[in-house]
């Protein structure tokens, strides 16, 4: 049977898994001297990890004919029962995957969270594009940890120095209690936000059963402040940018005004020469500024996406020149904050935005739902 093509490579992994697992957990083993119960002493779930793997990019292309079609593996510990996989996305090497995952830690300390992108072969075995790995120790609890993890051949040796791409992924730890030595962002004396209201119980922990029937709904309002450093798309070396806003799981588009040539030239009347007039326009050009805000209404926030798109105005149409893809966790705790963040797909440029969250917590319909 292991001379079968496929067959020898899923024993293997599957033994191996195992074996790790059992190796490495539990890390502590009790051995009793004098009979008597020491489950006390046993390690114990200690938290729930929330794991939100939102895309990939630049992936390397495992197919000659096409793109790869990728999916993601997701797991604590390396048993089948723990571990998560998401949908395939089809001939694409920039996957947006947009889905969300629950891991209950055991020992935040030691842990690491694993992350692995396969091309889906369809009945050949699937092939890996690349992994990453993330300590839990670094997610500090009741913060949003967003990151983006380059992925590699083998977490184990990495001799293979070749680009395989980038994963995005957004955790934040719930512990189930108060740790000594470890103080919980949610206690009492610091200002809690709707939802976490919702999910706060006596113990100073969640209630992770209340958690899953809430519906985040309220009002997001972004507010494009300005762009840095946006790259030249015509040969003049100048840009007559705008940026479009929507949610992944929302129809309506927001516009922001195009900030071209003619626009910024109005403000260059005290030049004097050519030359400084026109260096004046592609610097406001690349580095334009529009402090527009826009509401959006949103149904279902901890699992919607806001995507933001630069453009390029042209006399036949628009360029495409990158864009930032946003989940919506940490306007639901923060409830207010301003960030900068780098643009996707372009050689240079980054985008200024302000968030702003009214949430509107509600519980879904259980007898509905059942």
């Amino acid at each position: 049977m292991t001379a079968i093509p496929g067959i020898s490579d899923a024993i293997e992994g599957t033994i191996r898994d195992t074996i790790e697992d059992t190796l490495t957990w539990p890390n502590r083993i009790i051995v009793p001297i004098v009979p008597g119960d020491y489950s006390d002493l046993e390690l114990k779930p200690v938290g729930l990890l929330e794991v939100k793997l939102v895309e990939a990019r630049d992936l390397k292309n495992k197919d000659l004919v096409g793109k790869s079609d990728p999916f993601a593996v997701l797991y604590i510990r390396p048993l089948s029962a723990k571990t998560k996989k998401s949908k395939t996305i089809n001939n694409d090497l920039n996957p947006i995957w947009n889905e969300h995952y629950e891991f209950v830690v055991e020992d935040s300390s030691t842990q690491h969270l694993t992350v692995k992108i396969y091309d889906d072969e369809g009945l050949q075995p699937s092939e890996i594009i690349g992994c990453a790995r993330v300590d839990l120790s670094d997610v500090m609890p009741g913060k949003v940890k967003d990151v983006w993890l380059e992925l590699v051949k083998d977490l184990e040796i990495q001799r293979d120095k070749k680009p395989r791409g980038q994963v995005h992924l957004e955790l934040l730890y719930y512990p189930f209690e108060k740790q000594e030595g470890v103080s919980n962002p949610f206690a009492g004396q610091i200002q809690l936000t709707s939802l976490e209201k919702v999910l706060k119980t006596e113990s100073n922990g969640y209630d992770v059963n209340q958690r899953k029937n809430v519906i985040t709904r309220g009002v997001l309002s972004v507010t494009v402040i300005s762009a840095e450093d946006i790259p030249a798309m015509d040969v003049m070396g100048k840009a007559d940018p705008f940026v479009v806003l929507y949610l992944k799981k929302g129809e309506t588009k927001k516009k922001t005004r195009v900030l071209s040539i003619s626009i910024c030239s109005a403000a260059l009347i005290y030049f004097s020469t050519y030359d400084s007039m026109y260096l004046q326009v592609v610097t406001e050009t690349l580095n334009p500024i529009w402090n527009q805000t826009f509401d959006f209404v949103v149904e279902d926030a901890l699992h919607d996406l806001l995507i933001v798109e630069v453009w390029d105005h042209d006399t036949f149409g628009k360029d495409y020149i990158g864009r930032c893809i946003l989940t919506l966790t940490r306007a639901i705790l923060e409830g207010e904050f301003q960030d900068t963040y780098v643009l996707q797909g372009a050689k240079s440029g980054k985008l200024n935005l302000h968030f702003k969250w009214t949430a509107q917590p509600i519980y879904r319909d259980r007898d509905r739902d059942q």
